[in-house]
């Protein structure tokens, strides 16, 4: 799957089937309430940031490793492997999760300046 296949298909499963806006040129993103829950690293991978419970359930699931993005691991978040990618039901079922526990999150302070 090429990038702009990857991002065709993550704003489609964001905006149409979650009515989440993607955001963000260089690096697609959504957010809700300040807090960053999902990306498309620039290989074309979507990564979801989970509950820790649900991040255990599926890493153990998958055998996935941590997300990591410029020498750093990404706290909570999970690559989501073809099989899942594939599945559209599971697809809706983990991003439902990962908006899920968006929402849960604290809302944080935006940093615009006027």
């Amino acid at each position: 799957m090429t990038y702009e296949e990857a991002l065709e298909n993550y704003k489609t499963l964001a905006e149409s089937e979650f009515g989440e806006k993607v955001k963000g040129k260089a690096n697609p993103y959504t957010s809700i309430n300040g807090n960053m829950f999902s990306f498309l690293d620039k290989e074309g991978t979507l990564c979801l940031r989970l509950s820790k419970a649900d991040l255990a359930n599926f890493m153990a699931e998958h055998d996935v490793p941590p997300v990591k993005q410029y020498g750093a691991v990404m706290k909570d978040y999970v690559s989501i492997p073809h099989p899942v990618l594939d599945d559209q039901k599971r697809l809706k079922e983990v991003f439902g999760k990962c908006l899920d526990n968006a929402k849960s999150l604290p809302a944080k302070p935006t940093k615009k300046k006027n």
